[in-house]
């Protein structure tokens, strides 16, 4: 039965203060132009951005904020990918708090990481027997998952929020978390388990700057690390100073320490008193992801992840970064003439998706005037016939292909018919013409009222 309305879980154990703090800062980014690239997903919020590099995309772990929240309510964790950063595939949902039976709530920031051809995915939970914080492993055999629950039981549990993951050069895997704190333990080879006890890391205001007006707190570090190593030296970036919060970083020259405080990465800004950093390296170049509240009705509980390219200092330090509507760059073309989900998408407006009775997503929700940008497609030297995998129960709608915008010279109409069911798919074909070289393809949805059309994938001939 086909949903009519559309539903659109992040991290940090707050303070219920905080709410009356968000109410305040709650205000509307919203970026209209189609140009704008962030933030990289528009439709569902998205916080707490964990990128794995593997097998030549960047697998992006996010959690999701539900709509209309008020709060840190969160149920699920959600999947993307990309090949050339721009463009974003969905893979759902693969792991909620479902996969952990003894989980209550509280579906927040986590990092998966790869060893020896499995995906280990630790995030922070509510215990139900306890009513505390706990690390859960979910485990995959793919980046996007299906993850089921590793242990059946915490791996660790202290009251405490926010794993980071790391595997180092010698093969010592380390995980960090913590708010007000910040541990650490040394995992096992099997990631699921754990040698000696974990560790406290001092929190001194040399290793981790000075945090004024707060007895309690006398360091800048609030949550969220994110702890990795480039070229012998060991990286700390952590959420400073709630509230608002800032991306900081510390360096150390061992995975435990002693840590040397560098700086601000990313000021205050972005309609959230929260932020989350991810850094990783991809086809030569540095990016980093965080969370802000640009979306329409985003805020400090309807968050959306976001990425910057960057560079490092030639002495390795990180330079300031800021919050931008472009985005960064393609890293790569993307090929039209191999079979292409719909759910990877540079920019939408409208369309939400969900699972396909074929496999995987396909998107959904389509309506009159709705819309999806496809960024640096290689067309060559012309691409002929265009075909897509559509599903409907309703005649007329349409898909329109187009250049330049989403209301630019149309290249090619097809037209989808009746398929009897929203899951029952059938293939459509038409011509197009004046798709050559590289340029952004634009994918607008035309028919009645009410929703038009399911699409799955697509693809173009030479």
């Amino acid at each position: 039965m086909r949903p009519t309305t559309r539903s659109v879980p992040a991290a940090l154990a707050a303070l219920a203060a905080l709410v009356l703090i968000a109410t305040g800062l709650n205000a509307v980014v919203a970026p209209t132009k189609a140009k704008a690239d962030n933030p990289i997903v528009q439709h569902v919020y998205t916080a707490d951005p964990a990128p794995l590099v593997h097998n030549g995309r960047v697998y992006l772990y996010t959690g999701h904020d539900e709509d209309g929240s008020t709060w840190f309510t969160m149920k699920e964790w959600r999947v993307w990918s990309s090949a050339d950063m721009v463009n974003w595939t969905d893979h759902g949902s693969p792991m909620s708090l479902a996969t952990f039976s003894w989980a209550s709530k509280d579906a927040w920031a986590g990092q998966a990481i790869e060893r020896n051809g499995k995906f280990y995915w630790y995030v922070p939970v509510t215990n139900r027997a306890t009513g505390r914080m706990a690390i859960g492993v979910g485990v995959a055999d793919s980046p996007t998952g299906p993850f089921r629950d590793a242990l059946g039981r915490p791996l660790v549990e202290n009251g405490e929020i926010d794993p980071t993951v790391m595997i180092d050069d010698n093969g010592q895997a380390y995980l960090y978390w913590g708010n007000p704190n910040l541990w650490y333990v040394r995992l096992n080879a099997d990631m699921i388990s754990f040698s000696g006890s974990p560790t406290q890391i001092p929190l001194t205001t040399a290793g981790f700057g000075t945090r004024t007006g707060d007895a309690s707190r006398p360091t800048l570090y609030e949550e969220g690390p994110w702890v990795y190593k480039r070229n012998g030296l060991y990286y700390n970036v952590f959420a400073a100073k709630c509230c608002s919060e800032f991306i900081a970083y510390s360096t150390s020259p061992g995975p435990t320490g002693p840590w040397t405080y560098r700086g601000t990465v990313m000021p205050t800004q972005g309609s959230s008193f929260t932020n989350h950093a991810g850094i990783v390296d991809f086809k030569g170049s540095s990016y980093f992801f965080y969370h802000n509240g640009a979306l329409p009705n985003g805020g400090g509980f309807t968050r959306s992840v976001a990425v910057e390219k960057f560079t490092y200092n030639a002495d390795g330090s990180i330079p300031t970064i800021n919050m931008t509507s472009a985005g960064v760059p393609p890293a790569d073309t993307l090929n039209p003439y191999v079979r292409q989900e719909a759910e990877t998408i540079a920019w939408g407006s409208g369309i939400e998706t969900e699972r396909a009775s074929e496999g995987g997503m396909n998107i959904g929700w389509i309506e009159n005037g709705d819309w999806i940008k496809v960024k640096n497609v290689a067309f060559g030297t012309g691409a002929r016939t265009f075909t897509a995998r559509v599903a409907s129960t309703v005649s007329g709608g349409t898909v329109e292909v187009r250049t330049g915008s989403q209301n630019g010279t149309v290249a090619g109409r097809c037209t989808v018919p009746n398929t009897g069911g929203w899951q029952t798919w059938t293939t459509v074909s038409c011509s197009v013409s004046g798709l050559t070289g590289t340029q952004d393809l634009y994918f607008r949805f035309a028919g009645g009222s009410g929703y038009l059309l399911n699409m799955n994938w697509w693809q173009f001939t030479a």
